[in-house]
């Protein structure tokens, strides 16, 4: 399948485990590339899908200046959207628990911006999934923090971990975005390359 990425070098910007594990389930073949030290700021004038779709082509033009002619670069960046909040990765324990607290009980949005580049094109799509948890006690949100460390994570879980499986009651979009990559949406967008 996807023959006609044959003619690229096809590159994945991400430090991601979860995020190499799905390119990885498109049976593309792929090599990771990292940048240090890419800034992930954003205008706080930004909302939503603009958020991750901004830092998603930031990620990418850092890249630009050493990409050769048959590279591919693929960047992401995912965040956990609530009352016009982003919930990025937690500074610590308590942070951890005060954004589980938050998503307890009610709906958030998870928000993937992906952007595909060459030296000749670029392609960048936002993809949102509705996510919505049951009400999580204090000792599930003790237990989750203190076994699972989910420091790593935008909005402090993995769905894919043990509060997923507890703690989510409802879904309406892509289960691989809230993961970090909604590869369904990005094998269409690479049938196009």
């Amino acid at each position: 399948m996807l023959e006609n990425l044959q003619k690229y070098r096809i590159r994945l910007a991400s430090n991601s485990p979860r995020r190499r594990e799905l390119l990885s389930g498109l049976g593309i073949d792929y090599e990771v590339k990292l940048l240090p030290d890419i800034d992930e700021t954003y205008p706080d004038t930004l909302k939503g899908e603009e958020i991750p779709l901004f830092i998603a082509r930031e990620k990418a033009a850092a890249y630009l200046p050493s990409m050769e002619s048959d590279e591919l670069i693929i960047t992401a960046d995912t965040i956990v959207y609530v009352d016009d909040e982003v919930l990025g990765k937690p500074k610590d324990e308590a942070d951890a628990r005060r954004m589980l607290h938050l998503l307890s009980g009610r709906s958030h949005q998870v928000i993937t911006g992906v952007c595909i580049s060459t030296r000749h094109f670029q392609r960048a799509f936002a993809a949102t999934t509705e996510v919505t948890f049951d009400t999580l006690s204090e000792e599930e949100i003790d237990f989750y923090v203190r076994t699972y460390r989910p420091m790593d994570k935008a909005g402090s879980y993995g769905i894919q971990e043990w509060i997923g499986y507890i703690g989510v009651c409802g879904m309406k979009g892509s289960y691989f975005n809230v993961m970090g990559l909604p590869v369904q949406r990005l094998y269409q967008e690479l049938k196009k390359c």
